[in-house]
């Protein structure tokens, strides 16, 4: 038997009209792959840019119940848990992610998670 890693790592690229538009990473164990998918969401489907899609609030459900980062609408958390959800608001964020935002006029558009200790930085 093999040792389980200590950590995962799953790297990302946005392809857009046939194009890589975006590489992006996020971190945070299970919450990964449905943090992939918010990410891209947020740009995708609500129109943020890379920066503000990575600052949103996040959610994510796991055996223990929903958890709700702080910053959500209020009422939201009420809402789910009127709806049977067992909210959890964790101390601890969810996840982390950074991201290269590759224009159609080549500019790139970084973004850095500030519940974690990277920073984007351009010249």
């Amino acid at each position: 038997g093999g040792k389980r890693p200590m950590h995962t790592i799953i790297p990302a690229m946005l392809a857009e009209n046939g194009r890589v538009t975006m590489p992006f990473g996020v971190m945070g164990g299970g919450y990964q792959p449905a943090g992939h998918a918010r990410l891209v969401s947020n740009m995708v489907d609500f129109g943020m840019d890379v920066q503000a899609a990575i600052d949103a609030p996040r959610a994510f459900a796991d055996p223990t119940g929903l958890k709700l980062e702080r910053g959500h609408a209020p009422g939201v958390a009420q809402a789910l848990a009127d709806l049977g959800h067992e909210v959890i608001v964790p101390r601890e964020p969810l996840g982390g992610a950074q991201a290269i935002r590759i224009h159609d006029s080549g500019v790139l558009e970084g973004g850095s998670d500030a519940r974690k200790d990277g920073c984007a930085l351009g010249y």
